[in-house]
Protein backbone atom coordinates (compact mmCIF):
# COMPACT_ATOMS: atom_id res chain seq x y z
CA UNK A 1 0.00 0.00 0.00
CA UNK A 2 1.00 3.35 -0.71
CA UNK A 3 2.09 5.59 2.08
CA UNK A 4 -0.76 8.42 3.00
CA UNK A 5 -0.85 11.63 0.46
CA UNK A 6 -0.02 14.27 3.13
CA UNK A 7 -1.97 17.63 2.72
CA UNK A 8 0.09 19.77 6.09
CA UNK A 9 1.56 22.99 5.71
CA UNK A 10 5.40 22.64 6.85
CA UNK A 11 6.33 25.28 8.93
CA UNK A 12 3.73 27.21 9.55
CA UNK A 13 3.02 28.03 13.28
CA UNK A 14 0.53 25.49 14.65
CA UNK A 15 -1.51 28.25 16.05
CA UNK A 16 -2.54 29.39 12.47
CA UNK A 17 -3.90 25.99 11.77
CA UNK A 18 -7.46 26.29 12.10
CA UNK A 19 -7.95 22.10 11.66
CA UNK A 20 -5.02 19.79 11.52
CA UNK A 21 -5.74 16.37 11.14
CA UNK A 22 -2.53 13.67 12.15
CA UNK A 23 -2.66 10.36 10.54
CA UNK A 24 -6.47 10.51 11.61
CA UNK A 25 -8.11 6.91 11.00
CA UNK A 26 -11.82 6.33 11.78
CA UNK A 27 -13.64 3.14 12.18
CA UNK A 28 -16.91 2.02 13.05
CA UNK A 29 -18.38 -1.69 15.01
CA UNK A 30 -17.90 -4.27 12.69
CA UNK A 31 -20.78 -4.95 10.46
CA UNK A 32 -22.76 -8.04 9.66
CA UNK A 33 -21.00 -11.12 8.91
CA UNK A 34 -17.86 -9.48 9.61
CA UNK A 35 -15.82 -10.13 12.13
CA UNK A 36 -13.70 -6.96 11.77
CA UNK A 37 -14.33 -3.03 12.18
CA UNK A 38 -15.25 -1.15 9.30
CA UNK A 39 -12.43 1.67 8.66
CA UNK A 40 -14.30 4.40 7.02
CA UNK A 41 -10.47 6.90 6.25
CA UNK A 42 -7.75 5.72 7.66
CA UNK A 43 -4.10 7.83 8.01
CA UNK A 44 -5.13 11.23 6.70
CA UNK A 45 -3.24 14.10 6.98
CA UNK A 46 -4.65 17.31 6.40
CA UNK A 47 -4.30 21.06 7.58
CA UNK A 48 -6.52 23.88 6.65
CA UNK A 49 -5.12 27.48 7.24
CA UNK A 50 -6.95 29.98 9.43
CA UNK A 51 -8.96 31.74 6.69
CA UNK A 52 -8.58 29.35 4.11
CA UNK A 53 -11.55 27.74 2.05
CA UNK A 54 -10.54 23.98 1.75
CA UNK A 55 -13.48 22.08 -0.37
CA UNK A 56 -12.64 18.27 -0.37
CA UNK A 57 -14.28 15.84 -3.32
CA UNK A 58 -14.39 12.39 -4.00
CA UNK A 59 -16.59 9.55 -4.83
CA UNK A 60 -19.61 8.71 -2.19
CA UNK A 61 -19.08 6.76 0.65
CA UNK A 62 -15.38 8.23 0.70
CA UNK A 63 -15.59 9.56 4.59
CA UNK A 64 -15.52 12.98 3.53
CA UNK A 65 -18.54 13.49 5.93
CA UNK A 66 -16.47 11.59 8.37
CA UNK A 67 -13.90 13.80 8.33
CA UNK A 68 -16.26 16.33 8.94
CA UNK A 69 -17.85 14.90 12.01
CA UNK A 70 -14.40 14.35 13.15
CA UNK A 71 -13.28 17.67 12.87
CA UNK A 72 -16.82 18.82 14.56
CA UNK A 73 -16.03 16.93 17.65
CA UNK A 74 -18.70 14.29 16.68
CA UNK A 75 -16.79 11.71 16.09
CA UNK A 76 -13.26 9.92 17.85
CA UNK A 77 -10.57 8.66 16.06
CA UNK A 78 -9.12 5.19 16.16
CA UNK A 79 -5.87 6.69 15.79
CA UNK A 80 -4.36 9.82 15.01
CA UNK A 81 -5.55 13.51 16.12
CA UNK A 82 -7.41 16.55 15.45
CA UNK A 83 -5.91 20.31 17.16
CA UNK A 84 -7.76 22.76 16.79
CA UNK A 85 -5.78 26.20 16.25
CA UNK A 86 -2.61 24.09 17.96
CA UNK A 87 -4.87 22.28 20.43
CA UNK A 88 -6.02 18.69 20.56
CA UNK A 89 -9.92 18.52 20.14
CA UNK A 90 -11.36 17.06 23.16
CA UNK A 91 -15.12 16.57 22.55
CA UNK A 92 -17.42 19.05 20.88
CA UNK A 93 -15.52 21.52 18.62
CA UNK A 94 -16.85 24.94 20.20
CA UNK A 95 -14.84 26.90 17.31
CA UNK A 96 -16.74 25.40 14.49
CA UNK A 97 -20.16 25.87 13.35
CA UNK A 98 -21.96 23.17 11.41
CA UNK A 99 -23.77 23.49 8.15
CA UNK A 100 -25.55 20.25 7.29
CA UNK A 101 -27.22 18.94 4.17
CA UNK A 102 -30.21 18.44 5.79
CA UNK A 103 -32.15 21.37 7.51
CA UNK A 104 -31.75 21.99 10.71
CA UNK A 105 -35.11 24.68 11.48
CA UNK A 106 -37.59 24.57 13.77
CA UNK A 107 -41.11 24.45 11.94
CA UNK A 108 -42.89 25.89 14.58
CA UNK A 109 -40.17 29.38 14.75
CA UNK A 110 -40.28 32.17 12.68
CA UNK A 111 -36.87 33.11 10.45
CA UNK A 112 -36.12 35.62 12.80
CA UNK A 113 -36.24 33.15 15.81
CA UNK A 114 -34.39 30.45 13.81
CA UNK A 115 -31.40 32.58 13.68
CA UNK A 116 -31.51 33.86 16.99
CA UNK A 117 -31.97 31.04 18.83
CA UNK A 118 -28.28 30.24 19.30
CA UNK A 119 -27.83 33.62 20.78
CA UNK A 120 -30.12 32.78 23.24
CA UNK A 121 -29.56 29.42 24.51
CA UNK A 122 -26.00 30.63 25.00
CA UNK A 123 -27.38 33.23 27.08
CA UNK A 124 -27.89 36.70 25.17
CA UNK A 125 -30.66 38.87 25.89
CA UNK A 126 -33.67 37.89 23.80
CA UNK A 127 -33.59 41.17 22.24
CA UNK A 128 -30.35 41.46 21.46
CA UNK A 129 -30.67 38.31 20.05
CA UNK A 130 -32.77 39.08 17.86
CA UNK A 131 -32.07 42.02 16.77
CA UNK A 132 -28.37 40.76 15.78
CA UNK A 133 -30.71 37.62 13.63
CA UNK A 134 -32.25 41.15 12.02
CA UNK A 135 -28.97 42.10 10.62
CA UNK A 136 -27.95 38.70 9.48
CA UNK A 137 -31.37 38.17 8.08
CA UNK A 138 -30.46 41.43 6.23
CA UNK A 139 -27.37 40.38 4.90
CA UNK A 140 -28.27 36.99 3.12
CA UNK A 141 -31.30 39.15 1.59
CA UNK A 142 -33.96 37.92 3.78
CA UNK A 143 -35.00 41.06 5.92
CA UNK A 144 -38.42 40.90 3.91
CA UNK A 145 -39.14 36.95 5.15
CA UNK A 146 -38.39 37.96 9.10
CA UNK A 147 -41.79 36.15 10.69
CA UNK A 148 -42.34 33.27 8.04
CA UNK A 149 -41.99 30.10 8.77
CA UNK A 150 -39.94 27.68 7.05
CA UNK A 151 -42.77 26.14 5.35
CA UNK A 152 -43.55 29.51 3.32
CA UNK A 153 -40.01 29.74 2.99
CA UNK A 154 -38.68 28.20 -0.37
CA UNK A 155 -35.53 25.68 -0.43
CA UNK A 156 -32.87 28.61 -1.24
CA UNK A 157 -34.34 30.96 1.25
CA UNK A 158 -34.26 27.93 4.22
CA UNK A 159 -30.41 27.77 3.03
CA UNK A 160 -30.03 31.06 3.74
CA UNK A 161 -31.95 31.24 7.02
CA UNK A 162 -29.32 28.00 7.80
CA UNK A 163 -26.44 29.77 6.85
CA UNK A 164 -27.29 33.06 8.83
CA UNK A 165 -28.32 30.70 12.09
CA UNK A 166 -24.77 29.16 11.84
CA UNK A 167 -22.94 32.41 11.06
CA UNK A 168 -24.86 34.53 13.93
CA UNK A 169 -22.34 32.90 16.55
CA UNK A 170 -19.18 33.90 14.46
CA UNK A 171 -17.47 30.25 14.58
CA UNK A 172 -13.87 30.58 13.78
CA UNK A 173 -14.43 27.63 11.44
CA UNK A 174 -16.98 26.65 9.01
CA UNK A 175 -17.96 23.11 8.64
CA UNK A 176 -20.24 22.81 5.44
CA UNK A 177 -21.45 18.97 4.09
CA UNK A 178 -23.41 19.36 1.38
CA UNK A 179 -25.35 22.36 2.32
CA UNK A 180 -26.42 23.29 -1.02
CA UNK A 181 -26.72 19.81 -2.91
CA UNK A 182 -30.63 19.45 -2.75
CA UNK A 183 -31.41 23.06 -4.59
CA UNK A 184 -31.45 23.52 -7.86
CA UNK A 185 -28.60 24.31 -10.50
CA UNK A 186 -29.79 28.06 -10.70
CA UNK A 187 -30.27 28.24 -6.86
CA UNK A 188 -27.15 26.34 -6.19
CA UNK A 189 -25.26 29.25 -8.06
CA UNK A 190 -27.13 32.11 -6.23
CA UNK A 191 -26.06 30.53 -3.10
CA UNK A 192 -22.38 30.18 -3.81
CA UNK A 193 -22.31 33.51 -4.65
CA UNK A 194 -23.69 34.71 -1.31
CA UNK A 195 -21.54 32.36 0.45
CA UNK A 196 -18.11 33.82 -1.35
CA UNK A 197 -19.59 37.24 -0.26
CA UNK A 198 -20.14 36.54 3.38
CA UNK A 199 -16.39 34.66 3.65
CA UNK A 200 -14.92 37.50 1.88
CA UNK A 201 -16.12 39.76 4.11
CA UNK A 202 -14.88 37.94 7.40
CA UNK A 203 -12.99 35.14 5.80
CA UNK A 204 -13.15 32.23 8.31
CA UNK A 205 -11.59 28.63 7.83
CA UNK A 206 -14.01 26.74 5.77
CA UNK A 207 -13.90 22.87 5.01
CA UNK A 208 -16.22 21.95 2.07
CA UNK A 209 -17.60 18.51 1.34
CA UNK A 210 -19.14 18.75 -1.78
CA UNK A 211 -20.06 15.68 -4.99
CA UNK A 212 -19.95 18.52 -7.35
CA UNK A 213 -15.85 19.37 -8.59
CA UNK A 214 -17.51 22.94 -10.64
CA UNK A 215 -18.61 24.23 -7.46
CA UNK A 216 -15.57 22.88 -5.26
CA UNK A 217 -13.16 24.98 -7.84
CA UNK A 218 -15.41 27.76 -7.94
CA UNK A 219 -15.39 28.53 -4.03
CA UNK A 220 -12.22 27.02 -3.07
CA UNK A 221 -8.50 28.15 -2.17
CA UNK A 222 -7.57 24.40 -2.51
CA UNK A 223 -9.98 21.27 -3.41
CA UNK A 224 -8.71 18.28 -1.89
CA UNK A 225 -9.23 14.61 -3.41
CA UNK A 226 -9.73 11.74 -1.50
CA UNK A 227 -10.04 7.88 -2.82
CA UNK A 228 -12.59 4.98 -2.93
CA UNK A 229 -13.48 3.65 0.37
CA UNK A 230 -13.25 1.64 2.42
CA UNK A 231 -10.04 3.21 4.09
CA UNK A 232 -10.25 6.25 2.34
CA UNK A 233 -7.50 8.21 2.32
CA UNK A 234 -6.48 11.73 0.24
CA UNK A 235 -4.95 11.32 -2.87
CA UNK A 236 -4.16 14.30 -4.13
CA UNK A 237 -4.72 18.37 -4.01
CA UNK A 238 -4.62 20.81 -6.48
CA UNK A 239 -4.22 24.68 -5.50
CA UNK A 240 -7.20 27.37 -7.52
CA UNK A 241 -4.89 30.32 -8.56
CA UNK A 242 -8.19 31.62 -10.05
CA UNK A 243 -8.26 35.85 -8.71
CA UNK A 244 -10.22 36.65 -5.74
CA UNK A 245 -12.40 38.47 -5.42
CA UNK A 246 -14.85 35.63 -6.86
CA UNK A 247 -18.11 34.78 -8.32
CA UNK A 248 -19.37 31.24 -9.53
CA UNK A 249 -18.96 32.95 -13.06
CA UNK A 250 -15.50 32.01 -12.75
CA UNK A 251 -16.40 28.42 -14.50
CA UNK A 252 -16.65 30.68 -17.88
CA UNK A 253 -12.90 31.29 -17.82
CA UNK A 254 -10.42 29.53 -19.67
CA UNK A 255 -7.94 28.70 -16.86
CA UNK A 256 -10.96 27.08 -14.72
CA UNK A 257 -11.74 24.83 -17.65
CA UNK A 258 -7.92 23.94 -17.61
CA UNK A 259 -8.04 22.87 -13.70
CA UNK A 260 -11.15 21.02 -13.99
CA UNK A 261 -9.72 19.05 -16.39
CA UNK A 262 -6.48 18.19 -14.66
CA UNK A 263 -8.65 17.17 -11.00
CA UNK A 264 -11.17 14.92 -13.05
CA UNK A 265 -8.61 13.03 -14.56
CA UNK A 266 -7.64 11.77 -11.15
CA UNK A 267 -11.19 12.00 -10.09
CA UNK A 268 -12.83 9.74 -12.40
CA UNK A 269 -10.75 6.57 -11.38
CA UNK A 270 -11.99 7.01 -8.21
CA UNK A 271 -16.00 7.94 -8.93
CA UNK A 272 -15.37 4.51 -11.20
CA UNK A 273 -13.72 2.66 -8.01
CA UNK A 274 -16.39 3.44 -5.56
CA UNK A 275 -19.33 2.37 -8.10
CA UNK A 276 -18.19 -1.10 -8.74
CA UNK A 277 -17.79 -1.07 -5.12
CA UNK A 278 -21.24 -0.41 -4.57
CA UNK A 279 -22.45 -2.64 -7.39
CA UNK A 280 -20.82 -5.28 -5.40
CA UNK A 281 -22.05 -4.74 -1.94
CA UNK A 282 -25.61 -4.67 -3.98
Amino acid sequence: MSPPFSVVAGGRDAASRAVALRGLSIAFPAQAGSAAPFVAVDGVNLDVADGEFVAIVGPTGCGKSTLLNATAGLLKPATGTVSIFGDPLSGLNRKAGYLFQAEALFPWKSALENVAIGLEVAGTPQGEAREKARRWLGRVGLSAFADRYPHMLSGGQRKRVGLAQVLIRDPKILLMDEPFGPLDAQTRQIMGNLLLDLWSADRKAVLFVTHDLEEAISLADRVVIMGAGPASRIIGEWRVSLARPRCMDVRLEPAFHQLHREIWAMLKDEVVKGYRQSEAVG
